[in-house]
């Protein structure tokens, strides 16, 4: 994709600024959420016991906030995934990602994984809010990414995700196109864990991803901008 093509607007709503490291700070958070609203990126993703301040700081940005669930393993009982997710909603979270039971899928329990889901699911439609499911591809097959696809779109996922950043691996281009090809058209991709420079993003656009898990999103969002500047 060339860069001179794309509008930096366009890319900062592709980003969900992340602040998901557990030893930021509430001052972390704060200043995480002042650079996520300076560059007006999609959302902050945050951490749970994060969700209602970060709510606050943004609520006349056009920021969304987002949080995690299940994170970063997936093994939480179904039951406390919910309520988390409830809580999570209350709190002012409008998007959250999902770790679906990894566990669980590579075992086969088809049926587990997707009622797992589909219970998220239900909770955040109650406040019109979006379900990402996380995958964490480091350690799936590649016939589990495809049933992992299928799962969250039987289960009415809007999004799937890579990867959660905290495992061996992340986001791969050809993990993209993977999950691309295999959920239905209504859905999108979320890539996730090691997505820090421009082109990289770009070519995961081009593969398909449509939103974004980055840390560094300021450096990401003024390279485009020099970039553009010295275009003739």
């Amino acid at each position: 994709m060339d860069h001179t093509d794309v509008d930096v607007h366009d890319v900062a709503k592709m980003i969900d600024h992340s602040l998901l490291r557990p030893e930021l700070t509430t001052r972390d958070l704060l200043e995480g959420c002042a650079l996520a609203a300076r560059y007006d990126v999609a959302s902050v993703c945050v951490k749970p016991v994060d969700v209602a301040r970060a709510a606050k700081e943004l609520s006349d940005t056009g920021v969304l906030v987002g949080t995690v669930v299940g994170f970063p393993h997936g093994a939480s009982l179904t039951a406390v995934k919910v309520a988390e997710a409830r809580a999570a909603l209350a709190d002012g979270a409008h998007e959250l990602d999902m770790v679906l039971c990894i566990g669980r899928l590579r075992g086969g329990e088809d049926d587990t994984v997707a009622e797992d889901i589909h219970a998220v699911v239900q909770a955040a439609r109650e406040a019109r809010a979006l379900v990402k499911v996380i995958f964490e591809n480091a350690y799936l097959t590649t016939d589990e990414k495809i049933r992992a696809c299928r799962l969250s779109g039987q289960a009415g996922a809007d999004y799937v995700k890579t990867s959660t950043g905290f495992a061996p691996s992340g986001a791969t281009v050809e993990d993209i196109r993977l999950m691309r090809a295999n959920v239905p058209p209504r859905m999108k991709v979320k890539a996730a864990g090691g997505v820090r420079t421009l082109d990289l993003l770009l070519e995961m656009v081009e593969a398909g991803a449509s939103r974004f898990g980055a840390t560094a999103t300021a450096a990401i969002l003024d390279d485009l901008a020099a970039r553009r500047a010295a275009a003739p």
